[in-house]
């Protein structure tokens, strides 16, 4: 048990009898908000139709920001699958967090799984057990498997089911789940986003009574794409399927736009039926209902973004630290708190997710997280803070690095070889599209934000440039 339970719970009990500390921990349970956490993977900004979309129908998901609040100016962790979830999880953006890229290691079964998160990292599930939430992940973990310190049900998930790591998650028939410690072997016969979700359905109708953490990480859009045969809906024959495309190792789906964009739908229909499920309850008011992608849309597969416009316009995809790579869609729906059709430029991000259920639960803000809550951006109530900047990096394509200030934002390209690094300055108010780089006519600027680039990395012996390799 980690030393923020520990301290949690021996706060509680030293004030109060056993008896009076459980009549009031149920009494305060029933103040709590639940909170279910949907992030798709590798959606883009524009796939939704509340965000432009104009070939995939998203009803359900348009819905939730229409009875809510639609961000337009919400960033991934980073613009890959587990720095992103690990920023989310632990409230750090990548110049400090445990995990800044997507790294593979065996595990005791012999498969592979991502480099696991430290024992030592305070997670969001690990806060809300000091409140008596019950947790759970499901779907996609991506920070360590089995009988690793990563694992969630060691990160303060009371409950697991799904992949435990991302090379697996690229199949949607998939060999083996995880379900807590048991493996499921699955021999390619089911298709893993429809067990996921019921999995998730049995834990909200199980947890009608306490306050609840539900994390549902989805794979759907990510690559393989692929839908059970016969379940392309009114897609089918809709697009030219003709154009020759490079899979990649995934699956060679004959008909990959239809797909992409039944697999869209399809996970609509299924955000549509946690919403009913949460009506049935009685639960609605109480819920907040928070939807987004763990970084930008993905060229993988088949899947062509550009004749969907997945990127929203924005400049670049996943793997890029321009906007189409990092800015998310993010909608948070709260009946009753959060105002009906609310669209919201405040600029966040997922480490700001932590300091926010901080905020919603009454728990003290880790000092941590570089998070500042966006609960007044939900409720309208109280002055919202803003950041100072904005950091990221990526440790691929010869080193990223990225930093937003105000309207300002940098990026570093090539770190790791000191002979082609370049600098590429733009101004996101009048350029959102990052089509003019300013940084020959705005060197002051340029080297400004440069001293923020370095301010806000931190070396990490997992997780070197090339120029800290060298220093050994």
């Amino acid at each position: 048990m980690k030393r923020v339970l520990e301290l949690g719970v021996g706060m509680l009990s030293s004030f109060c009898p056993v008896l009076q500390m459980q009549a009031q921990n149920k009494e305060d349970d029933k103040k709590l908000p639940n909170i279910i956490y949907i992030m798709a993977d590798d959606m883009g900004i524009g796939d939704l139709g509340c965000y432009g979309q104009q070939k995939i129908k998203t009803p359900a998901i348009d819905n939730l920001a229409a009875n809510g609040v639609r961000f337009t100016r919400h960033y991934a962790g980073c613009t890959v699958s587990a720095p992103s979830r690990c920023s989310l999880m632990t409230g750090k953006h990548t110049g400090h967090s445990y995990i800044r890229g997507n790294h593979d290691v065996k595990a005791s079964d012999g498969e592979m799984y991502d480099h696991p998160l430290a024992d030592a990292e305070i997670t969001i599930a690990e806060l809300l057990k000091t409140k008596n939430y019950a947790t759970a992940c499901i779907g996609k973990w991506g920070m360590g498997g089995p009988d690793s310190e990563g694992h969630p049900n060691k990160q303060g998930f009371d409950y697991f089911f799904g992949y435990l790591g991302q090379l697996n998650a690229h199949r949607y028939f998939p060999r083996f789940l995880w379900e807590n410690n048991t493996k499921i072997n699955l021999d390619k016969k089911q298709y893993s986003h429809d067990m996921v979700v019921d999995k998730a359905l049995n834990f909200i109708e199980t947890n009608v009574d306490r306050p609840f953490f539900l994390y549902l990480s989805v794979t759907i859009p990510h690559a393989d794409l692929q839908v059970p045969d016969g379940e392309l809906g009114e897609y089918d024959g809709m697009f030219d399927e003709t154009a020759k495309v490079n899979y990649g190792g995934y699956y060679k789906e004959p008909k990959p736009k239809a797909t992409f964009a039944a697999m869209i739908s399809r996970l609509d229909r299924d955000v549509q039926r946690i919403v009913d499920l949460l009506a049935e309850k009685g639960l609605t008011e109480n819920t907040v209902v928070i939807f987004t992608s763990d970084n930008g849309t993905h060229r993988e597969g088949g899947h062509d973004p550009e004749f969907f416009n997945s990127n929203g316009g924005f400049r670049g995809i996943k793997r890029d630290l321009y906007e189409g790579g990092i800015r998310t869609p993010f909608i948070v729906s709260w009946p009753g708190t959060v105002a009906k059709g609310r669209v919201c430029d405040h600029v966040s991000a997922f480490w700001d997710f932590m300091p926010t259920v901080c905020e919603l639960a009454g728990i003290p803000k880790p000092e941590t997280t570089d998070g500042i809550s966006y609960l007044p951006s939900l409720t309208g109530k109280g002055r919202q803070k803003k950041h100072k900047d904005l950091y990221f990096e990526f440790h691929e394509g010869g080193g990223k690095q990225a930093v937003i200030k105000g309207d300002w934002k940098l990026v570093r390209l090539q770190v790791n070889n000191s002979e082609k690094t370049v600098m590429e300055l733009y101004n996101l108010k009048e350029d959102p599209q990052e089509r003019k780089n300013l940084s020959a006519e705005n060197f002051s600027m340029v080297k400004k934000l440069e001293k923020l680039l370095d301010k806000n990395h931190r070396e990490n012996e997992y997780w070197k440039f090339v120029y800290e390799r060298n220093k050994n």
